[in-house]
């Protein structure tokens, strides 16, 4: 099976054809740098991106934008993004806030965006 790629690893964005077989990256073909290699490889066999997204905060009347602090597996954002949608923080948060230390064991701690204050 090939997939095509443009790579995002540097500002060239090479035109990548990927070859896969038995679940592996046999070649990779069309990258200029070695780091359009190792894009390939993650993106096809465990692709990550940042989660961002918002949480309520108590008291507050607008959600808060917050951010994983590092790139998780695709496979696992929509099952974050409800399990945080669920979850209600206490008042106050800051911009910086660690509001979830290892989020579900994602190695990735959820980081508040932007503040927000108890509104009474």
């Amino acid at each position: 099976m090939t997939k095509e790629l443009i790579c995002i690893s540097c500002p060239i964005g090479c035109n990548l054809t990927v070859t896969i077989e038995q679940g592996q990256v046999s070649a990779v073909e069309g990258n200029i740098c070695k780091r359009g290699r190792q894009y390939a490889e993650d993106e096809c066999i465990r692709p990550m991106r940042m989660l961002t997204t918002t949480v309520n905060v108590k008291g507050c009347k607008t959600p808060v934008a917050v951010k994983s602090s590092r790139a998780i597996p695709k496979d696992q954002l929509p099952q974050a993004v409800r399990l945080l949608k669920g979850m209600l923080f206490p008042a106050p948060v800051a911009t910086g806030d660690i509001l979830a230390r290892d989020f579900q064991g994602l190695d990735a701690d959820i980081v508040a965006t932007q503040s927000s204050f108890s509104q009474s």
